[in-house]
């Protein structure tokens, strides 16, 4: 378990920069495709409830038991939606909609509360992806990249404001990037607090947890957004194309 500190570290870090891209296109591409998003952000969900369902809390199940898993799976639930509460509506990162058209100059300055927002709400991921790297790598690297493609559409979300409020293109990338950096915090604060607390029995807890984290953020902030763009049937398609591809992966690997 130690040995995978690293490598965990490693994976938030990936998966929080990814906002960067996220940002890159936006920097580059001014109005992105709403098929694009509508379908990674389908996909996204499609990887994360499988996941959540079928190897967090089904692991956590047979390793713990059904109500103690259950427990830490709400607990996860409450928390990430506590959280979610605290952010106010207009400054939520799940309300921001980009419109094909000029976005209304009244939300051009929500850009900072909207990347402070992304980074609230990207710091628990990295606690997920931190705690479930250390008990199983590949499934960690799994919840990485599916945290790295919602990350993605979430830089963009963050750069345009600030673009089309300052017109500056780096600043745009520069907050795009560093609302990001929440997740690599979010496992280096796993690792200093509870690394020495890390046994099986809390890391059975832990993955539970995770799961009721990955489903609220899938039903809460990456479908809705998703239909918010328009694609609804590229959602679906999305949607179950990342069940198939995780279904498979998880068997073949």
């Amino acid at each position: 378990m130690v040995g995978n500190v690293g490598v965990a570290l490693l994976l938030t870090l990936v998966a929080g920069l990814s906002t960067g891209v996220g940002g890159a296109i936006a920097y580059f591409i001014r109005k992105p495709k709403r098929s694009y998003l509508s379908f990674s952000l389908g996909l996204s969900a499609g990887v994360m409830v499988y996941i959540s369902f079928m190897n967090l809390l089904a692991g956590s199940i047979e390793s713990i038991g059904e109500s103690s898993a259950l427990l830490s799976f709400f607990l996860g639930v409450v928390v990430i939606a506590l959280i979610d509460l605290l952010v106010p509506e207009q400054e939520n990162p799940h309300e921001y909609k980009s419109e094909d058209s000029d976005i209304d100059t009244s939300l051009l300055h929500t850009g900072t509360f909207t990347a402070f927002a992304i980074a609230i709400h990207n710091f628990p991921e990295g606690m997920a992806t931190f705690g479930t790297a250390l008990a199983d790598v590949r499934l960690g690297a799994i919840i990485a990249v599916a945290i790295a493609i919602h990350n993605i559409p979430e830089g963009i979300s963050v750069s345009i404001p600030f673009y089309y409020s300052t017109g500056d293109r780096k600043k745009a990338f520069f907050y795009s990037l560093l609302s990001g950096l929440a997740e690599p915090a979010g496992a280096l604060m796993s690792f200093l607090i509870l690394m020495p607390y890390l046994t099986d029995t809390v890391l059975s807890r832990l993955l539970a947890f995770v799961a009721g984290i990955m489903i609220y953020i899938s039903f809460d902030e990456l479908l809705p957004l998703a239909h918010d763009y328009g694609k609804r049937h590229l959602v679906i398609i999305g949607l179950f194309l990342g069940m198939l591809i995780m279904a498979l992966s998880l068997m073949l690997l």
